[in-house]
């Protein structure tokens, strides 16, 4: 039962649709996260040209995985933050620009990771 509700857990298959819906919701409303998907989509173009090994393939999935990860659970953190105040707090900004530093900090790290992989690809490591 979820707390406070006389509703039961919903089923495995609507916990997918809540999923599914959360992403096509950021997807639509937050432009970071179609940046990082056009990004993403363009590492998966590059890996397919350079017909990358399998261990790369891993490294890149890991990667688009893990920056989208982190950009879902910024704007849930900025939704949450947003719902808590409306005032301009300086915690509510200190929680704000921290989530979004965890976005940046794997980003780069991804960026540099690609930057190997496909250096390599390309012979030139």
């Amino acid at each position: 039962m979820i707390p406070g509700s006389q509703h039961d857990h919903p089923t495995f298959v609507r916990s997918f649709g809540y999923a599914i819906q959360g992403f096509v919701t950021a997807v639509t409303t937050e432009r970071n996260i179609k940046v990082q998907l056009l990004v993403g989509a363009l590492a998966v173009v590059a890996g397919f040209m350079l017909k990358i090994d399998a261990l790369s393939w891993v490294l890149v999935a890991l990667c688009i995985g893990l920056v989208i990860f982190a950009e879902l659970v910024n704007t849930s953190i900025e939704a949450i933050v947003d719902l808590a105040t409306q005032e301009l707090h300086p915690l509510a900004k200190r929680a704000k620009d921290i989530a979004a530093a965890s976005v940046f900090t794997l980003s780069i790290t991804a960026a540099i990771v690609g930057l190997i992989v496909f250096a390599r690809a390309l012979g030139m490591l």
